[in-house]
């Protein structure tokens, strides 16, 4: 503390009511801000003479001046602190970085063929929202799954109108083809109808009229449409096994924290209309010493409070003001949000599991990865996303030529190769030379098999090469109906010297030079080198397997065993290309006719 402020006269001036203070270093910055049912008392506790933490004491040596605002009510200032902490992001405050805005499912629903979609951000079109989700990839599965058990389209609307044939998804069953007039409303409406039922949790429901419209039709003796309702079902079913969370039907999140070495690691389980959406991890900075309980304390009001909440939030640790808490996000919510720490059976396990999972997690970060999960967090804010790339493919074509080429496709998670999910594809329908249409083949496979769940689908998408492979990527995107994947062209520079590299945005529609010492940039030439090396093998290994297919082995009548003979019999090609048809002939196995062909190879342009 500065020797200008007097904190035990300051206290005394201090109102009883509930309020927030900040505390401004000599720079006039805010370092902290706090809430206080009183005030006074919460104030002079800072300054009692009572033992504090090493953390408190560094901050409060600080403090040169302390500001108030007094509040109508508690609930109040739990808001307020929020808002300011947001402003300020104060140096010894728990800080949650990730504050964008979640994803949903967005259904068109006033169309006459709605459509499905990722959505993130306002709501400003008419139709249903269905969420949050806790990420992209947790709504491109749910996406996914829903295409192979409901054929509504997910296809943009420009995409749509313009149609004058069935796209892809018609032909894999996927899509009953509106835009073309395959479909009426009335039967397009229902599967809209049981799509929403199934996003609200009422897939028991769904299944139930599915049932009976698959009686129905077997007794209509209709056993090709009964057959369609039979393998609904099963898709259904099989969803539920994945999905639902035993004996839970409503909306819940499961919040733990694990805190270790001055780091914390917070894991949020969400689960809507009895449906498992996967998690979350966050890290929130400036934890210090705090315990599991104080970090929940911060973090719970900070990720909750302006968002949709659910009517309970499981906890693994119990918070000190938790009923003040709860009040505060019942009032901003608008119903009712219980907070339970103190749980049993089912909901026990859990909460142990996400407890479990942050633990792991922050063990994960803090023995390797903290420099990779920068590199991808500052990827994360040059490219402008809303959140961290966890996934990334890359793909790259090797030939020589235009012979025997080969596609690279590589995977990065959590900005580490994930080899055991590289893949390469043998370009085989492209035109020799043709690096576009060997690229739009590669991705083409590619996508379809992400499609049929082979893998997840990744959040951001690399090729590598300018302008013109990034629009092949759009379009194959384009076509297959593939949303909410980021395209990004890593050009070479000028002299192909690394650091150079310029980057096509194609969401944004602009370029990006990174800096040469970027970890963004560093993570991205490491991805496509990673790329280029992968399919420089798998063509060398091509190659290498044509160069091994002699000209012999075209020969009818001469299989390996006599091959084999032949060469062991001249030591080699080129001896055996100087023999003539009697020396072929001698060697036991070889006819004079099949001789005859031996030598016409070596000699057809001889005359």
């Amino acid at each position: 503390m500065t020797s200008a402020f007097d904190p035990k006269s300051f206290v005394k001036t201090l109102s009883k009511r509930p309020g927030v203070y900040r505390m401004l270093d000599e720079t006039g910055k805010v370092i902290y801000v706090g809430k206080a049912r009183n005030l006074r008392n919460r104030v002079g506790s800072y300054f009692s003479g009572r033992p504090v933490s090493g953390k408190t004491m560094v901050m409060l040596d600080r403090v040169a001046s302390i500001e108030v605002i007094v509040t109508h009510t508690e609930n109040e200032a739990l808001i307020l602190e929020n808002t300011l902490i947001k402003q300020h992001k104060p140096r010894y405050n728990v800080l949650l970085r990730d504050d964008k805005s979640y994803p949903y499912i967005y259904v068109s629903s006033q169309d006459a063929f709605p459509r499905l979609a990722f959505h993130r951000g306002a709501k400003r079109a008419k139709g249903r929202y269905f969420g949050p989700y806790p990420n992209a990839a947790a709504v491109r599965e749910s996406l996914q799954l829903l295409q192979k058990i409901f054929p509504v389209r997910q296809c943009e609307d420009s995409f749509f109108r313009n149609r004058s044939r069935p796209c892809l998804q018609y032909q894999i069953k996927r899509c009953t083809a509106p835009c073309v007039g395959l479909v009426d409303e009335k039967t397009y409406a229902e599967d809209v109808r049981h799509v929403e039922m199934f996003l609200e949790g009422k897939s028991v429901s769904v299944i139930e009229e599915l049932v009976a419209r698959m009686e129905q039709a077997a007794a209509n003796l209709d056993y090709e449409k009964a057959a369609v309702y039979r393998d609904q079902i099963a898709n259904l079913k099989r969803v539920q096994e994945k999905q639902y969370v035993s004996a839970e039907q409503g909306n819940l999140d499961i919040v733990a924290c694990a805190v270790t070495a001055g780091s914390a690691c917070v894991q949020v389980f969400y689960v809507r209309n009895g449906l498992n959406l996967g998690n979350r991890v966050y890290y929130p900075q400036h934890a210090g010493d705090l315990t599991p309980a104080e970090v929940l304390a911060a973090f719970i009001p900070q990720h909750y409070l302006g968002k949709p909440t659910p009517h309970e939030i499981l906890l693994s640790h119990e918070l000190e003001d938790g009923t003040w808490l709860a009040a505060a996000l019942s009032d901003a919510s608008g119903h009712k949000v219980q907070l339970s720490s103190r749980v049993r059976g089912e909901r026990a396990r859990w909460v142990a599991m996400a407890q479990e999972n942050a633990q792991r997690a922050l063990a994960a970060r803090l023995a390797d990865h903290a420099n990779h999960e920068q590199r991808v967090d500052e990827l994360r804010k040059v490219l402008g996303l809303a959140e961290a790339p966890k996934r990334m493919e890359c793909f790259d074509v090797s030939h020589s030529q235009g012979a025997q080429t080969v596609a690279s496709c590589v995977v990065f998670e959590n900005g580490l190769p994930k080899k055991s999910d590289y893949r390469r594809f043998n370009i085989r329908q492209a035109t020799e030379g043709d690096d576009y249409a060997a690229l739009r083949e590669a991705l083409t496979r590619r996508m379809r098999r992400l499609q049929e769940g082979d893998a997840p689908w990744p959040d951001l998408l690399l090729i590598d090469g300018g302008v013109g492979q990034v629009n092949i990527a759009l379009d194959v995107l384009r076509e297959l109906q593939v949303a909410a994947v980021t395209v990004i062209g890593v050009a070479k520079g000028p002299g192909r010297k690394p650091g150079l590299e310029t980057m096509y945005l194609a969401t944004q529609k602009r370029k990006l030079i990174l800096p040469a010492n970027s970890g963004a940039l560093h993570l991205i030439q490491h991805i496509r080198d990673e790329a280029h090396r992968f399919a420089i093998g798998a063509h060398r290994a091509r190659r290498a397997k044509a160069q091994a297919h002699s000209s012999l082995d075209d020969i009818p009548g001469l299989g390996r065993a006599r091959r084999r003979t032949l060469l062991n019999h001249f030591g080699g090609v080129q001896e055996l290309a100087r023999a003539g048809v009697e020396d072929l002939s001698s060697v036991p196995g070889i006819s004079r006719s099949l001789a005859q062909r031996i030598y016409d190879l070596f000699h057809f342009d001889d005359n």
